[in-house]
């Protein structure tokens, strides 16, 4: 490529390409929605009634995986440490 930034020698991966970016990126939302629609095909044995619903182990995961994100936030504040604090 002429116009590339990349240091003389230096390897081109398949990553690198916007192309294939842009496929890995359509593949999981592929992926993604087979699995989603795979929930209509198999029986759920819901405990509590409303964890049987359809997507209920997809919605739960992401707000979960949210929540952690944003308590994590909040935990850093009282774990962080000043920039020299291993050299005192």
């Amino acid at each position: 490529m002429a116009d590339d930034k990349r240091p003389e020698g230096e390897r081109e991966y398949w990553l690198d390409r916007p192309g294939s970016v842009t496929k890995v990126f359509w593949a999981v939302v592929g992926v993604c929605a087979a699995l989603g629609l795979l929930d209509f095909f198999y029986h759920k044995h819901a405990e509590l009634g409303f964890d049987g619903s359809f997507g209920f182990q997809g919605w739960y995961g992401f707000v979960c995986c949210v929540f952690l994100v944003l308590a994590a936030k909040e935990l850093r504040k009282f774990l962080k440490r000043d920039e020299d604090y291993y050299d005192r």
